[in-house]
């Protein structure tokens, strides 16, 4: 059973929910950690500007004695729970005279209070507060104002300003949510129609993806697959070429082949039938060695460029030349090479480009008389170089040009010769006709433009 492949548009929506959670969680952590910054400047603030007010009344305003002023209730004020209603607790001295306190908090105080602003514990009552302690100089009877508030009042306040930041933050969030599921899926429609284009191709069609493209990072995408199916519109046509090559070169041996046989077969005179068997025997192994070039064909259609080496022209040709010696010996054919390139080297498939040489020689050994001669030559002008195989073997020379295709209308290159075509283009070479003068009347070259070119030194 198939497993069912993820949504990419999913894969996105979770990354970028997550990610949008990620930052409303850290807007609510600054949102109450600045909530409570605040609330604490705030309460800081209006405990000295209560203690400051005080202090700015003349003396003959201030309660007589602390008794004439009843106090409240001081564990009322850390049960309050109100963000902006903050109730104080005010003590007042003159001297050693405790002039006020509104919360009987005055036996719950420490001795040594200081001035400023501290946060204390007060014996008897439940949590902690926050005491600025303000004095004001007059001689003998200095006077001084406290004043206190739990920090659970300014915690409330705190907590207020925080969640006026984060609620409509947290409302917010699922709509975001959906507005971004809506948006990544509008986002990712330019790759659905990347995609169902793709799947459109014809690789039979010669078709391409439009290279001119909305978004900048689909380019690279549609060269890569512009790329892979070039190479596969490359591939099919070399594979058909290689089938019409392999009905076009073993139609005729066959044929003969069935022919001769079935002479063999219906003939009465013995010397007829020996006659068509040894036809049989020629047409086999003319059809043996054209299966054998069809395989080095493919073998040449499936170069790898990664397997190049420098390889010595004038040396290959030679290795070429004495192979092939006992067959021209015996076929009553000369073989000669000139090298007018020493040191000439060109980077290459030693194996594929020695094939394509042979074919080239084993071609003029095998379509000349007896007689001919055979030469290998390399050469080198300012804007290319290569290396030529001539023969004088009379007939009709190649026709100007490059050597044409074996689908090409017309086409009589045989598929020896196709080999060498292919194995050229793929080493960056033209297959042309030599240009002749006397006593040559046919010839081939293989020849690469002088860019292409490498010295024995290895400099290019």
């Amino acid at each position: 059973m198939t497993r069912a492949s993820a949504s990419l548009w999913r894969h996105l929506w979770w990354w970028v929910l997550g990610t949008t959670s990620v930052v409303w969680l850290t807007l609510a952590g600054v949102a109450f950690y600045t909530g409570h910054h605040e609330a604490e400047e705030i309460a800081e603030g209006q405990l000295k500007s209560l203690a400051q007010h005080w202090l700015a009344l003349p003396p003959t305003q201030w309660p007589a004695t602390a008794a004439s002023t009843p106090p409240r209730d001081a564990a009322a004020l850390t049960r309050r729970k109100a963000a902006y209603t903050t109730e104080w607790a005010v003590l007042l001295w003159r001297g050693t005279d405790l002039r006020l306190d509104s919360h009987g908090l005055h036996t719950h105080l420490p001795a040594d209070l200081r001035p400023g602003l501290q946060q204390l514990a007060l014996p008897g009552l439940p949590g902690s507060w926050r005491v600025w302690v303000q004095d004001a100089a007059e001689g003998d009877n200095p006077r001084r104002a406290v004043v206190l508030v739990p920090l659970n009042a300014h915690a409330a306040l705190g907590r207020d300003i925080a969640e006026h930041i984060v609620r409509p933050a947290l409302v917010l969030l699922p709509l975001v949510a959906l507005l971004l599921a809506w948006a990544l899926r509008r986002g990712l429609r330019p790759l659905r129609r990347l995609a169902g284009q793709v799947a459109a191709l014809d690789l039979h069609g010669g078709k391409h993806l439009p290279d001119e493209r909305r978004f900048a990072e689909l380019e690279g995408t549609v060269h890569a697959i512009n790329t892979l199916v070039q190479n596969l519109q490359d591939q099919v046509r070399r594979e058909r070429g290689f089938a019409a090559d392999v009905a076009h070169e073993l139609r005729t041996p066959l044929t003969a082949l069935m022919w001769q046989a079935r002479l063999a077969q219906n003939s009465t005179d013995p010397a007829e039938r020996a006659q068509a068997l040894v036809q049989v025997e020629r047409d086999a192994l003319r059809a043996g060695r054209i299966l054998s070039q069809l395989l080095d064909l493919a073998r040449a259609q499936g170069l790898n460029p990664h397997s190049m080496v420098p390889v010595a022209l004038a040396d290959l040709a030679a290795r070429v030349l004495a192979d092939h010696a006992p067959a021209a010996f015996e076929g009553g054919r000369e073989l000669a090479l000139q090298d007018d390139t020493p040191g000439q080297q060109l980077n290459a498939h030693p194996l594929m480009l020695e094939l394509a040489l042979r074919n080239l020689v084993d071609n003029a050994l095998r379509h000349t008389p007896p007689g001919t001669q055979v030469l290998v030559r390399t050469w080198q002008n300012p804007s290319e170089f290569g290396i030529d195989v001539l023969d004088d073997g009379g007939g009709p020379a190649p026709t100007a040009g490059p050597a044409p295709a074996p689908a090409e209308a017309g086409s009589n290159l045989g598929i020896g010769l196709t080999l060498v075509r292919r194995i050229a283009a793929e080493h960056g070479a033209q297959l042309l006709p030599a240009p002749l003068a006397p006593p040559w009347s046919h010839g081939w070259r293989i020849a690469w433009p002088e860019a292409g070119q490498t010295t024995a030194s290895g400099k290019v």
